[in-house]
């Protein structure tokens, strides 16, 4: 792909610079404003300008770009690469990650109940669809579910908490949600205030780097966005100073009212300290902050130093002067080792809430009916999987170890790989499921880029792409410190797709640096 198809690529479809497209309609269409006609209810001119705000770059530019690649080659087009390796999403499944028997085989019974008579499904998978399927009403996931989510299930989530936490869980406050994303959606919308305009407007603290839902979530409800960066050169630690400084800067702008924590992080890797967790909410009780913690790799830990800490049984721990703080945790089936994203199941668990806030919290959730009721079970599974005894803990638990011990390896190949290549330089990647390595362009590739309207590292990561067939997200679509330069890559793909392909993005690199130094 030449340049000039390149910039053409980003200006029609890249939310990376997302200012471009309506330009780009409007001169397309000889109208104004991006509008399309006059007749038109909505139109680029007057439909939400908040929505236009947003960016999400896992799904950007160069994943269409890769999807047209994709059909390039069963079209038979001939490319250095024989197919696109899509890294640029935690999509386990859709990388090869099998699924793992247990869970599968309870959804199985719950959507088909007949299966309950057949003798190759074993008891205890019997036993949990059985649960699950009275706990619905007419013994059918096809039924609407309480808008909390199905109570049996909600009663398992409660009793995980409880095992991991050492601390009792209340199901009035746990919610069964499509996804985590629709969770923190939710208590996002929760968080702002009456202003849409000035410093009244809600501010809300998010990591930088970040996943995009926070920052696309937050353009869309016109909050303002409060960056706090993470320390890259301290294995991408949370630094409380750090904290106070953003918050101070953001105060004349707008009325701080949340921090988001990511734990393990999103794209970063890091898994935080006990210690930490304590700073981070002595200093959201000292600011009057509520707290969103994003906890969905709680089980992707691969630091031999590291280990898990959620931020509710810190928070107990800590003592009653800290019982009244609001503190929302989610989790999901997407990530872990389940890796089941097309399910949609998630939940959090909300403490610490005034009731009239908790009333309107279920007013709002009964609007949108009720969370995916087979993804419900997909969480029902995930916290109440075999037991020891039961017919299906051997075979479940060989599973688990063994997809979660392979992604460690991919962990250490992939931090290993990066670190060996001229010009990066990746922290060592702690736990979830991704690598953000920083890397250093050529003076003269960051004037290309440039030239054509494109972020540095936005035209790096297209042209490894058309090359390699590696499809990478470029960190400015997260954030990052003003003058580096990053790739987000999941480690998802399997350790022999993975040896090859870096291998081709070596070469690629090293003609990339030849080419414009």
């Amino acid at each position: 792909m030449n340049l000039s198809i390149l910039s053409r690529t980003f200006a029609r479809r890249s939310l990376l610079v997302s200012s471009t497209f309506p330009r780009f309609f409007s001169v397309a269409n000889g109208s104004q404003n991006g509008s399309l006609s006059s007749s038109k209810v909505l139109t680029g001119g007057t439909m939400n300008p908040f929505i236009k705000q947003i960016e999400y770059a896992v799904r950007g530019a160069i994943v269409i770009r890769a999807s047209e690649l994709e059909k390039e080659l069963e079209k038979g087009e001939k490319k250095p690469y024989e197919h696109v390796v899509k890294a640029n999403i935690g999509d386990a499944h859709a990388l090869g990650m099998k699924p793992l028997t247990f869970p599968r085989q309870v959804l199985s019974i719950c959507a088909y109940p007949e299966l309950l008579n057949d003798s190759k499904f074993p008891e205890d998978a019997k036993d949990r669809a059985r649960r699950f399927l009275y706990g619905t009403r007419g013994f059918s996931m096809g039924a609407y579910s309480d808008s909390a989510g199905v109570e049996v299930i909600r009663q398992d989530v409660a009793k995980y908490i409880e095992e991991r936490d050492g601390y009792p869980a209340d199901i009035n406050n746990i919610y069964l949600t499509s996804g985590a994303s629709e969770g923190i959606r939710s208590i996002l919308k929760l968080l702002q205030t009456s202003e849409n305009t000035g410093n009244g407007r809600a501010g809300v603290m998010i990591p930088i780097p970040q996943y995009p839902l926070y920052s696309a979530t937050l353009s869309e409800l016109n909050s303002y966005q409060i960056n706090y960066y993470l320390d890259e050169d301290n294995n991408w630690g949370l630094d409380i100073d750090e904290l106070k400084r953003a918050i101070d800067a953001a105060r004349p702008h707008c009325q701080p009212r949340a921090l988001c924590v990511i734990n393990p992080g999103n794209p970063t890797g890091q898994v935080l300290s006990y210690e930490n967790i304590q700073q981070i909410i002595q200093f959201c009780k000292e600011e009057k902050l509520f707290i969103l913690a994003d906890e969905v790799y709680q089980a992707n830990i691969y630091a031999e130093d590291a280990k898990f800490h959620s931020f509710k049984k810190v928070l107990r721990d800590m003592g009653p002067e800290y019982e009244d703080m609001e503190l929302v945790s989610f989790h999901s089936t997407s990530k872990g080792f389940l890796g089941e994203c097309g399910f949609r199941g998630g939940y959090m668990e909300a403490i610490g809430l005034d009731p009239e806030v908790k009333f309107h919290l279920n007013k709002m959730l009964s609007a949108k009916l009720c969370a995916s009721v087979i993804g419900q079970a997909m969480m029902g599974c995930l916290v109440n999987p075999p037991r020891p005894g039961e017919t299906s803990y051997e075979n479940f638990m060989k599973e688990k170890t063994a997809v979660l011990a392979s992604f460690k390896e991919r962990a250490k190949l992939v931090q290993e790989t990066f670190n060996s290549v001229e010009g990066f330089h990746c922290n060592e990647v702690m736990g979830a499921m991704y690598s953000f390595p920083r890397f250093e362009l050529p003076h003269k590739a960051i004037v290309e880029a440039k030239s054509h309207g494109l972020q540095p590292d936005a035209f790096y990561a297209m042209e490894l792409l058309e090359q390699t067939g590696l499809c990478v997200v470029p960190g400015s679509g997260f954030g990052q410190r003003e003058g580096t330069f990053h790739i987000r890559l999941t480690i998802l793909p399997p350790i022999e797709e993975l040896k090859p392909l870096f291998e081709r993005f070596k070469a690629f690199h090293h003609s990339f640096l030849e080419k414009y130094s």
